[in-house]
């Protein structure tokens, strides 16, 4: 029988964080990741749900209905994974497996990290687990010749102000031009050129791709319009900190069971570096299960649910209550 979805907010750290809720049972929580919400996992929800599982969705701090500090600060990895953390808690809980895509792959492979007591296990999709690595994410890229990645572009204020002129436009672009959806022949929409916005290399879809309805988008579209995306772009303002601030893990590997889902279309995993990216992740989490689902893009559980939602349940099975 299927059980109501509830949404609720729960006070984390001193902010009221909105959480949508299904079923009974272990607890999963699911992150979300940029531009997303915990809206992203709503085939998911259900589905986990149904299989016996208490499901939550939080939308993180600076996103959808959550409150967010003003600080760019306050928007480090170590906060959102202590938001997990709380989280956990004020569900009244004391562990949990934690499901991350997009940004909520690192926030959920850092909880893990850090907190293997509270995070049995662990689930990335699209952004492999990064082992900490000898120099900071933005001088390794400019090294590596990536001066033109869009990181880069997100530590701008023009980044939130572009998205902005017309978030439907925006937001058609970013789920459409990433997605598996888009021709093979597109360029990589990651590395933007002198001169241009990300938006520029991203077309308009004629028609929005089959797993996206109107309906749907327009959740996304009336969310983003009402917040901005600053506070969202925030995640990108601490890369370098995140570096920083995760010095004493140097070396750390997640013993815990895992599992990486990806589309074999994701640019995120496009080349050699994101072949060097899986390659590291083997190493720093051993027990790590591969998925990859052929033709799929980046927004891999709103693509594909029935896919991602088998290989989770596949995953889950062995933490099933009775």
């Amino acid at each position: 029988m299927t059980q109501p979805l509830r949404q609720r907010v729960l006070e984390i750290h001193g902010l009221q964080l909105h959480v949508a809720e299904q079923g009974t049972g272990p607890l999963v929580v699911l992150v979300h990741g940029w531009p997303e919400l915990g809206y992203s996992w709503r085939h998911q929800l259900s589905a986990l749900s149904a299989a016996g599982f208490r499901v939550v969705a939080p939308d993180l701090r600076g996103f959808g209905e959550s409150e967010g500090p003003e600080d760019s600060d306050a928007y480090s990895v170590l906060h959102n994974a202590g938001d997990m953390v709380a989280l956990v808690a004020a569900l009244g809980e004391t562990e949990a497996i934690i499901v991350g895509h997009d940004w909520g792959a690192p926030i959920a492979w850092t909880s893990a990290l850090l907190r293997p007591d509270v995070f049995r296990a662990v689930v990335g999709m699209s952004v492999p687990h990064r082992p900490r690595g000898p120099a900071a994410p933005m001088a390794t890229l400019s090294a590596a010749g990536l001066g033109r990645f869009y990181w880069f572009y997100f530590q701008t204020d023009a980044a939130a102000s572009d998205f902005e002129r017309d978030v439907d436009v925006t937001l058609r672009k970013l789920f459409y031009g990433i997605s598996g959806d888009v021709p093979r022949d597109q360029a990589n929409p990651l590395v933007i050129p002198e001169g241009h916005t990300m938006l520029d290399m991203l077309a308009v879809p004629p028609t929005l791709p089959s797993w996206l309805s109107e309906a749907e988008l327009k959740r996304f579209v009336d969310t983003y319009t009402r917040t901005g995306f600053r506070k969202s772009l925030y995640l990108y303002r601490n890369l370098d900190r995140n570096w920083e601030l995760t010095a004493a893990w140097a070396g750390a590997k997640i013993m815990q069971p895992a599992l990486y889902i990806a589309g074999s279309r994701d640019p995120v995993i496009a080349g050699e570096r994101g072949a060097k990216a899986r390659a590291a992740m083997k190493i720093s989490v051993p027990n790590v299960r591969e998925v990859m689902i052929e033709g799929a893009g980046h927004w891999i559980q709103q693509e594909r649910p029935n896919e991602v939602n088998a290989a989770l349940l596949e995953f889950l099975r062995p933490f099933a209550s009775g």
